[in-house]
């Protein structure tokens, strides 16, 4: 028999976080789905399940982040799942993004995701279990032109949550960081990416093109939301998950070329790489 589990999830009022709440709820776990805004809507769009309850938050904002874990654990009892999925792109050349701009993509990506990870784990690490679910991207595996700012973000989680699975396995709890690749849901809208203000024409052969690609790839993204959705129930499901799990074919093809030419500067760089110990270290090698 399936045993209940509660989520946490950030960003739940569109998007990944709509659709992965659709499916918890679907597979008769629990949900606390964290909005921005206009929560009774969202609970208006379930019928007032009472498998789900909605709580405002701004992941920036530290304090309701403990506030909203805490009523998560008062409602619910326990959390067992936490996903970040709340966060938004920036397209711009590195040159090109403002300070402003890339503290404030920082701010919500990277400390806005761990003003969660400390007001969720608290739960977790009490009852000795739990699961810890960060989304990336295609781009926190792989950089490309206009993608390094927010990318750099995404680098962050990966890297976050390498070392919280180290810590966390002997408490009992699991991390993983989820890279998707292009998926059709509102990312490349308004809503989810914002362009920087500063364009500098002397970008335009490589992140003019990919603005231009971010506008005629919108609604055409190869990546299924919905079997996300699913990917996602069946990752908290497994005993033995997965520290990185990338989804999407354009994910994995990007990152094997990734460590395919990373291979290639290796053996064409061996020599300097390896030629860099003190010569007491390499006698006694």
């Amino acid at each position: 028999m399936k045993t209940q589990k509660t989520w946490f999830i950030t960003g739940a009022s569109r998007g990944f976080g709509l659709n992965i709440t659709k499916a918890v709820l679907a597979s008769g776990d629990k949900v606390v789905a964290t909005v921005r805004s206009k929560a009774e809507e969202l609970v208006a769009q379930f019928n007032n399940n009472e498998n789900l309850f909605v709580v405002t938050l701004d992941i920036t904002n530290e304090d309701q982040a403990k506030q909203a874990a805490a009523q998560a654990a008062d409602h619910f009892g326990r959390i067992d799942v936490l996903v970040n999925n709340a966060g938004y792109g920036l397209l711009a050349a590195v040159e090109e993004a403002t300070a402003r701009e890339v503290k404030q993509n920082y701010e919500v990506n990277v400390f806005g995701t761990l003003n969660v990870i400390r007001a969720i784990l608290p739960y977790m690490r009490k009852q000795r279990a739990g699961h810890v679910i960060n989304i990336s991207s295609v781009g926190g595996l792989s950089s490309y032109y206009g993608w390094g700012v927010y990318g750099s973000t995404k680098f962050a989680m990966e890297g976050i949550t390498e070392g919280l699975a180290l810590e966390l396995a002997p408490l009992g709890i699991h991390a993983t960081v989820v890279a998707p690749g292009f998926f059709r849901t509102n990312f490349l809208d308004e809503s989810s990416l914002s362009n920087t203000t500063n364009i500098i024409d002397d970008y335009d052969e490589t992140v003019g093109t990919m603005r231009k690609f971010a506008i005629e790839a919108n609604n055409k993204q190869p990546g299924d939301p919905e079997k996300l959705a699913q990917a996602f129930v069946k990752l908290a499901a497994s005993e033995n998950p997965p520290v990185h799990l990338p989804l999407g074919n354009d994910t994995l093809t990007r990152f094997r070329e990734k460590t395919a030419a990373f291979e290639k500067d290796i053996a064409d760089w061996y020599e300097v790489v390896t030629g860099t110990d003190h010569d007491d270290v390499v006698a006694k090698a």
